[in-house]
């Protein structure tokens, strides 16, 4: 029996099973990914690109949220060991236990940047300032990358969402190489989807998720020392 054991654990320690269990990891939270967002995938897949669509298409974002940071959750608490791998439970783990918190800091971002971006579109019927565009793409920027603070902070941490939105902005100037990183990541995604499509983004969902929850880690792990007991 310790035999076996002692086997087991040889196993599941070395540099190939390792690599072997990021991977297994990362198909299966990008197969649940792809799962736990495909309705408002197609929603947005389908959807011309035209300014009378973008309420549907934040509607089509709304399962976005809560699928991201369960999929934070669960690269967050993978096993390093191959022969103790369960994503699928962790990720529906997060998934339910930050569907509530998520969605509080989620829908109002989404609404907020939908009402920017129909402002945007607008801008010149209304006959606003061409620098009206500037302010109000900055605005958008800012308060995407507070969102995607909490979005992060909420899979990791457990706080009420007022101090999740404080941290969120707390943590956008005190760690700007996370800001940066978060700002790299969101462009490259907003690149894909404008080059390719939504799909294509959705297929490397995994990947963004494990590049996001890397790049967030000085932040994390400040928090962790510094904010919780």
């Amino acid at each position: 029996m310790n035999d076996t054991a002692a086997t087991r654990r040889q196993f599941g320690d070395g540099p190939l099973s390792r690599v072997a269990a990021l991977v297994y990891t990362l198909l299966v939270v990008e197969a649940l990914l792809v799962l736990t967002t495909l309705p408002g995938l197609v929603g947005l897949v389908l959807l011309a690109r035209d300014v009378s669509n973008l309420p549907l298409a934040a509607i089509c974002a709304i399962p976005l949220g809560p699928a991201v940071a369960a999929a934070l959750y669960a690269l967050r608490h993978q096993r390093p060991d191959l022969t103790d791998l369960r994503p699928a439970a962790v990720f529906w783990r997060g998934w339910r236990a930050n569907l509530g918190p998520v969605l509080r800091v989620w829908l109002p971002l989404l609404l907020w940047l939908t009402v920017v971006a129909v402002n945007l579109a607008h801008l010149t019927a209304v006959g606003l300032p061409g620098w009206w565009a500037v302010l109000l793409v900055a605005v958008a920027v800012a308060a995407l990358l507070v969102g995607t603070n909490a979005l992060v902070i909420t899979s990791v941490f457990t706080f009420r969402t007022r101090d999740v939105v404080r941290l969120a902005v707390h943590f956008l100037v005190r760690t700007p190489g996370v800001t940066l990183g978060h700002a790299c990541l969101l462009a490259l995604a907003a690149g894909i989807t404008a080059v390719a499509s939504e799909a294509v983004l959705a297929l490397l969902g995994a990947v963004f998720v494990g590049a996001l929850g890397w790049t967030s880690g000085p932040m994390i792990d400040t928090i962790g020392k510094e904010f919780t007991a």
